[in-house]
């Protein structure tokens, strides 16, 4: 084993490993050691501008869960905007996990917005799952606020996918939209754009949220489809 891989087997938590492999089942369960998160990202800070964590991003395919976890969050701890990407076109044919997907939030996106959202849109037209629902999240974390485009809510509920996760991700994109830009989403609430599970979920998340009012939810509810 390498030196990363005998710490992480130093953490494990038996019973952390059984509720991560429920949370994540299409996971190898052979390649869970079962490691808490506040330890991941605490190595990851550890790595971060080392060697041993240059030589973790070149070293690819990985052969644990936490291993591909550590790797996301140096990538997200990358400053230069253009290292970050390349690092990110390497990392995302390899993820395979919605865990692993949603620990990557690059912090320099938030500092490049328009360079990012480019990039972003690409990611969108991938055929690989967690690329495309990376690509989503990216837009829901940064491009709900101050770098907001309507054309963004069109661009997301115009992705057709078989995929469980992709479509969760569409839904909690919309659940999102609503809190934060009620006026330009509901429209594609109260219309056919969304597929209809797809819909009802962004509709069931919505109602659990505690940024939209009691009124809103209240007609949420009436568009709610038998």
């Amino acid at each position: 084993m390498t030196d990363l891989q005998k710490r992480l087997f130093a953490l494990q938590d038996p019973e952390y490993r059984a509720f991560q492999l429920k949370l994540t089942p299409g996971l190898p369960p052979e390649s869970v050691i079962g490691v808490r998160a506040p330890e991941i990202k605490k190595l990851a800070r550890q790595l971060r501008g080392t060697e041993e964590g240059a030589a973790l991003l070149g070293t690819l395919p990985h052969r644990y869960y936490e291993e591909n976890n550590i790797h996301g969050l140096l990538i997200c701890g990358i400053k230069d905007f253009t290292e970050c990407v390349r690092q990110l076109n390497i990392f995302l044919p390899y993820v395979n996990n919605w865990a692993t997907c949603d620990t990557l939030r690059p912090l320099v996106f938030a500092r490049f917005p328009e360079a990012a959202e480019a990039e972003i849109l690409r990611w969108m037209r991938s055929e690989h799952l967690y690329t495309v629902r990376f690509a989503i999240e990216m837009l829901m974390t940064y491009y709900l606020d101050a770098h907001f485009r309507p054309e963004h809510l069109q661009t997301v509920a115009s992705v057709r996918s078989e995929e469980y996760y992709v479509n969760m991700m569409i839904a909690w994109y919309f659940a999102t939209a609503l809190a934060k830009r009620w006026a330009e989403t509901v429209p594609y609430l109260e219309s056919p754009a969304l597929e209809p599970r797809t819909r009802g979920k962004a509709i069931q998340k919505a109602l659990e949220s505690r940024r939209i009012s009691e009124e809103r939810k209240a007609y949420l509810r009436t568009l709610r489809r038998p």
